[in-house]
């Protein structure tokens, strides 16, 4: 169920042209955490990288999530292929209601010349129950505060976090 209402909402946001803009008009910085989660000036989940490297729950799930579903298109780290396009630069200008959108109902673009066409994993739990954590991964990818390797060092999963990941999951 939680599933069907995140595709809804992705749907309604992008239709309506996304509630805010990412990072290449809007300044990434994190201004409030709620239960581990951190968000920028216009409430868009965004990263949070402390002097020492240690990055935040969702940047570190964000990187496992994106490397087990994402990167067999997208490339390593967000760089993209041959055959789709680099993530780390499609967040410099994409809202983050068109980036909940396209992943969770896909894209089609089809020319005389090509066809690229990004699947709907909105109904995958794998991939939908963590949206925010690739997002937020991406981001830290886009703006270059996080470097082509895994983050050596992560806060704790908070217990707000493994209790919605535990429902949406449907482990709970």
């Amino acid at each position: 169920m939680r599933i069907i209402c995140l595709v809804a909402a992705a749907t309604i946001l992008f239709a309506a042209g996304g509630i805010a803009f990412a990072d290449g008009s809007g300044d990434p910085t994190a201004v409030k955490s709620e239960d581990g989660k951190y968000l920028d000036k216009q409430g868009n989940p965004t990263y949070k990288i402390q002097p020492d490297g240690t990055v935040d729950w969702y940047t570190y799930s964000g990187y496992r999530r994106y490397h087990s579903d994402c990167h067999v298109c997208h490339g390593p780290d967000g760089m993209g292929s041959s055959y789709a396009p680099a993530l780390k630069d499609s967040l410099k200008t994409m809202s983050y209601g068109d980036f909940l959108a396209t992943v969770a109902s896909g894209r089609k673009n089809v020319t005389t010349a090509t066809e690229n066409v990004m699947p709907a994993f909105g109904n995958n739990p794998n991939v939908a129950c963590h949206l925010d954590d690739i997002y937020v991964y991406l981001r830290a990818r886009a703006n270059n505060a996080l470097g082509r390797v895994r983050p050596a060092k992560h806060e704790d999963k908070s217990n707000a976090y493994a209790d919605a990941e535990d429902s949406c999951m449907g482990t709970k």
